[in-house]
């Protein structure tokens, strides 16, 4: 037995009793005795009743939690049972141990109760679970019955059948979430009519041409034969774009929206923020200056004379390509027609939002969502199992890896003096922090007192400093991010108001102030901010000494790896898949025993089962497949996975 505070289940016996007065009454202690040797149980509740009911000298079997103090094993209020009367029960060798809390215990409700009650059903019941899987699925892959594995979660004979019974469960529990994603998108293809995008002709193949700035990658040509594989099929096109930061989505964007242009449709660009919506805009009507397209850009801070020009002549045609925010989704925004919306970071998107962008047609525009956070497979498969999803896994040639070096604080006058050394070959600095305002329970660097420091450090009028932070009037933090857009500022103090949307190519150093405070996703957005030009740029992440392993996780990853996707399945093992999506998306993710972390073999093996069975009979309606038809019927009754849109 092992000093390490666990559940364990011991047969011995009771060789002697004593009652310890204490402050508040007096406690119950006895011996108990096997052939490995002795430990202590301990009442402090019930002491007279206890007492009255336990046999000295008879064999018992006991099962609870063991602490070990000073070289002595002892158990607290441990469950009981005769070994003449557990010998009678279902269990054996291993006792089940049921969820509960501290008020069900006090509250008679032990696990003892529950184990008796779930015998006594198991023994009315007797073990006759309706199979959900078809005979194929089970000798194929070496199941056992629905009956057996239930029968076996509660009271295995063996760690072998325990064992079997969780593959079981879980395969069951990932098959028909696979199953329903699955149908979802064949049904979606089936029933909701696109438009077909015939050609491809002038607008992309003059751009292609003459005024693509630079070669695709392998990667950005596979994502674009996808997408023109999707909008040429009448069905409506649902694709989600995977891509590190800098991978080239906008381009891919681009290239998709001149194939509606080609097809005499219009498209649009849907972003987040207004920082972001302004910087697709830049970048689009730069990409698009020598060739016949009209961009306009539309966000809550257009003015009354622009939207009426926007309103205009995006119903008479004129308008081509619309980029903004969530302005886009207002009842007054009609488009003559739009063939194509791009919606950039979706998960900052509801659903009902979406859906407006479906009502401003006769038919649902062509889809493609576009991340820059990378979605683990597993993760990718659970969530969005129901899209076609796409990914660019390289990254442009000639782009330099970003350099990711870990500093304590007290290693801030070196850095510093690297940041003077960068700034004197004209490169500009950001310096990143977690709070605006001080906080009494943390012991983390202020934003207003960095600024201080920083303003000390690098002092008027060699170096002059931005600094935005959430507070600020839009106005200001406009002001100040120009500023430092346009180089009239070397340093930018800011809080993570800058991880998405700023563009600087000049920028070559991020500081990540008090790092262990960010998620590793935040991290990674944060130093895709740099990296963005010629030059060799760095992501510094500042930490007190010290750290908890987690926080050493986070920034050992960082340090060691600059892969998205990497990234992204440390974070999923450290954060679990409902917190990486969010609460309002991680339905499909309240799992009863599987675990999408642990058991990715299991969801790939159901998901490639699924589609073989939906390829094979797609209406479920052979013989064979009977129980998972009932059970997907069933099962559909009770929830909607997720509504159709994106």
């Amino acid at each position: 037995m092992q000093p390490n505070n666990s559940d364990v289940q011991i047969i011995g016996k009771i060789t002697t009793f004593k009652t310890v007065k204490q402050k508040k009454g007096s406690r119950l202690v006895a011996t108990f005795v096997d052939e490995t040797g002795t430990m202590e149980l301990i009442w402090f509740r019930g002491v007279k009743w206890i007492k009255d009911a336990i046999k000295a000298n008879l064999p018992y079997v006991i099962f609870g939690k063991v602490n070990f103090y000073n070289g002595f094993f002892s158990m607290p209020h441990p469950e009981m049972e005769l070994v003449s009367e557990y010998k009678k029960s279902l269990r054996t060798v291993m006792q089940p141990v049921y969820p509960s809390t501290e008020k069900l215990n006090n509250s008679g409700l032990t696990n003892r109760v529950m184990q008796k009650a779930m015998q006594t059903l198991f023994q009315e019941y007797q073990g006759k679970f309706e199979e959900t899987l078809s005979n194929n699925i089970l000798e194929n892959l070496n199941l056992i019955s629905k009956s057996d594995a239930m029968f076996n979660v509660h009271f295995p004979k063996t760690q072998t059948l325990l064992t079997k019974a969780q593959q079981r469960l879980k395969f069951e529990e990932l098959f028909f979430i696979q199953l329903q994603l699955i149908r979802k998108k064949i049904i979606r293809k089936n029933k909701i009519k696109g438009y077909v995008f015939e050609k491809v002709s002038h607008y992309f193949n003059e751009f292609y041409s003459h005024y693509l700035p630079f070669d695709l990658t392998n990667a950005q040509k596979k994502v674009l034969k996808e997408i023109r594989n999707d909008v040429c099929t009448g069905a409506q096109m649902n694709r989600l774009l995977q891509g590190d930061v800098g991978s080239g989505k906008t381009i891919v964007a681009v290239l998709s929206m001149l194939i509606a242009l080609d097809n005499n449709f219009q498209a649009t660009i849907i972003a987040p923020t207004e920082i972001l919506a302004i910087q697709h805009y830049n970048a689009i009507v730069e990409l698009l200056e020598e060739m016949p397209v009209v961009v306009k850009l539309l966000t809550g801070s257009s003015k009354t004379s622009e939207r009426k020009v926007i309103h205009q002549t995006l119903e008479n045609g004129e308008l081509h390509i619309l980029i903004g925010t969530h302005a886009i989704f207002e009842d007054k925004v009609k488009f003559k027609n739009l063939g194509l919306v791009v919606i950039d970071e979706q998960h900052r998107f509801g659903v009902a939002q979406r859906a407006k962008m479906w009502m401003k047609n006769e038919l649902p525009p062509h889809v493609l969502v576009m991340t820059a956070t990378p979605i683990p497979r597993t993760l990718a498969m659970s969530v969005y199992g129901d899209l076609d999803i796409s990914v660019i896994d390289e990254l442009p040639p000639g782009r330099k890896v970003i350099k990711t070096i870990h500093r304590f604080d007290n290693n801030r006058l070196s850095v510093f003096k690297f940041l003077k050394d960068e700034i004197a070959k004209k490169r500009q600095v950001y310096v990143v922090y977690p709070l605006i305002k001080e906080s009494e329970k943390l012991d983390y660097k202020d934003l207003m007192d960095g600024y201080e420091s920083i303003s000390r450090e690098f002092p008027l009028p060699k170096y002059r400093i931005s600094i935005v932070h959430g507070k600020m009037k839009p106005a200001d933090k406009d002001y100040e991010m120009q500023r430092f857009v346009n180089g009239e500022t070397q340093i930018m103090v800011a809080t993570t108001v800058i991880e998405v949307g700023v563009n600087v190519p000049n920028a070559s150093v991020m500081i990540i102030e008090s790092a262990e405070r960010f998620g590793l996703s935040q991290l990674h957005q944060l130093r895709g901010r740099v990296g963005r030009g010629a030059d060799q740029s760095y992501c510094i992440l500042m930490s007190g000494v010290k750290l908890s392993t987690e926080a050493k996780t986070r920034l050992q990853t960082m340090v060691s790896t600059n892969d998205g996707f990497k990234i992204a399945e440390v974070d999923l093992k450290l954060r679990g898949p409902g917190d990486m999506m969010g609460t309002q998306q991680s339905g499909v993710l309240n799992l009863k025993i599987a675990d999408i972390v642990k058991d990715g073999a299991i969801l790939q093996k159901a998901r490639s089962i699924a589609l073989e069975v939906l390829k094979e009979d797609p209406n479920l309606s052979k013989l064979e497949n009977i129980n998972i038809h009932n059970t997907y019927i069933q099962i559909s009754k009770n929830k909607s996975l997720w509504a159709n849109i994106s």
